[in-house]
């Protein structure tokens, strides 16, 4: 049998899909629950920090436990990379997924530093660079209206990006297209990536820049894009609220036997 608590968090969970507690609403206290018979204080508790955990509810002090407004924002896979959204368009991956969710966006919800600096031992190793190597980090901070949803840093070789869109710090992405874009017109059209995800507790840090709730995990996004000589273009580093996303990957099933090559 499920503990108590898991018990009356599912129950809550199902109170609060099916809209009897709508977007917005506040929970009962928890000295409420405690007195309806839903258990002891530490039960109640703990179901609340399950919700929490979920990205069902947000707490704070003063505000109590509250339903979360939003659904989480569809965080594209191979689709947000589409050449046609960047080359063509003006739809770079942040925007794409804000797209395919049905929500707004303001180019200037991603603000950035530029900066050159001694490459990072697991960058260096990205690059194919000796560690300490010279390289141009552009740090993200992406945001939906006033709250943050992730964090973003890509290391490039100064000799691909050097007075280029790329380095400058001004707000937004790096002119129409973005990044992908500024490689391209430079001569570096992607053609493949890499990408690596995991679950961590997040740094007190990120934490505060996140405005994560209090045990609220983070999913740490690792990204090697090449050319389609293998040429490494970019490494990105990405640290997103986990309950402020869902992941979608489409892709086509690989057949190794008879594509002649090993599926990854």
């Amino acid at each position: 049998m499920a503990p108590k608590w898991r018990e009356l968090a599912d129950r809550l969970a199902e109170k609060i899909r099916t809209g009897e507690y709508a977007p917005g609403d506040q929970l009962p206290q928890i000295r409420e629950l405690v007195e309806a018979g839903e258990g002891s204080k530490s039960t109640v508790h703990a179901a609340y920090k399950a919700l929490e955990a979920e990205g069902l509810v947000t707490s704070s002090r003063g505000h109590g436990t509250v339903v979360r407004q939003r659904a989480p924002l569809k965080r594209l896979g191979i689709a947000r990379y589409d050449k046609a959204k960047w080359r063509d368009g003006d739809e770079v991956a942040f925007i794409a997924d804000r797209v395919a969710s049905g929500r707004a966006y303001r180019r200037n919800e991603q603000t950035q530093t530029v900066s050159r600096v001694k490459a990072p031992a697991i960058v260096a190793e990205a690059h194919g660079l000796p560690e300490g190597a010279e390289v141009y980090a552009r740090a993200r901070v992406v945001k939906e209206g006033s709250q943050p949803t992730h964090t973003l840093t890509s290391y490039y070789r100064p000799e691909h990006v050097e007075g280029t869109r790329i380095v400058d710090p001004t707000p937004g992405p790096a002119g129409r297209g973005g990044g992908f874009r500024v490689l391209y017109d430079a001569g570096y059209e992607i053609d493949h990536m890499q990408e690596t995800l995991f679950a961590r507790v997040p740094t007190a840090e990120e934490a505060q820049l996140l405005q994560l709730s209090p045990g609220e995990w983070v999913v740490e996004l690792h990204r090697t894009t090449f050319t389609a000589d293998g040429t490494v273009v970019e490494f990105a580093i990405g640290v997103h609220a986990a309950t402020r996303f869902s992941w979608t990957y489409d892709f086509k099933v690989p057949d190794s036997a008879n594509d002649g090559g090993e599926a990854k």
